[in-house]
């Protein structure tokens, strides 16, 4: 069953929102190509409840749409995700989506500066960028890019999920007990990921969050 929320504990005083990591992947089976292209959305997101680093799943399936409509929409539900009730947090989003992360970070100010209007032409994905301005606002978001398929664990596993989401269009219903535990331990029976360390990882970037750093657009989560 859905798991309705993150477990998040209140801010401690003097240290401000409570972190969650978010690492975000989306797929898009045969993308450009005519008639419909099934797309999926997928994060881990990763969070302390007391001195437990909690992760959680979700995913969600599109039966037509795009790489980059789906880079948005992850970002869109992974934020709505973790506002229930009124919950604000410290957000960091790691995804491999340039167009995501550069977007919300240089060309979005830009839009919203001359009423959500371009230079030349049109601003494509307009309701899902206003939608995920929107959802950004709810807590303290920052957006950094890794590169995909380099061999990052955790964005090897969003991109898992969401390639899965894709092709079954199946999506969580929420956020759910994840399964990153398990699939680690498969890989590294197989010779992969076996020095990485996935909580320390973790603590390198909550770290930097907490420090005030304000983390580059390759932040190198």
């Amino acid at each position: 069953m859905p798991d309705p929320a993150i477990p998040v504990p209140p801010p401690s005083p003097g240290r401000g929102l409570p972190i969650a990591i978010v690492h975000l992947d989306e797929s898009c089976l045969g993308n450009g190509r005519e008639g419909a292209t099934p797309g999926g959305a997928a994060g881990l997101v990763e969070a302390r409840a007391g001195r437990t680093l909690v992760r959680r799943d979700f995913f969600v399936g599109q039966p037509d749409t795009t790489n980059n409509r789906m880079a948005l929409s992850g970002a869109i539900v992974a934020l709505g995700l973790m506002a229930g009730k009124g919950k604000r947090l410290r957000v960091l989003i790691v995804s491999d989506s340039e167009y995501l992360v550069r977007g919300m970070r240089e060309w979005v100010p830009a839009w919203a500066a001359r009423g959500w209007k371009r230079k030349a032409g049109p601003i494509e994905n307009l309701e899902l960028w206003q939608a995920l301005v929107e959802a950004s606002a709810r807590h303290q978001t920052t957006f950094t890019w890794v590169r995909g398929h380099a061999g990052h664990p955790k964005n090897e596993y969003a991109n898992d999920l969401a390639v899965r989401a894709a092709r079954t269009q199946v999506s969580s219903d929420g956020l759910v007990e994840s399964g990153f535990d398990a699939w680690l331990a498969a890989h590294r029976a197989g010779g992969r990921y076996v020095d990485y360390d996935e909580a320390g990882a973790h603590e390198a970037l909550e770290r930097r969050l907490l420090a005030g750093e304000q983390l580059a657009l390759d932040a190198g989560a």
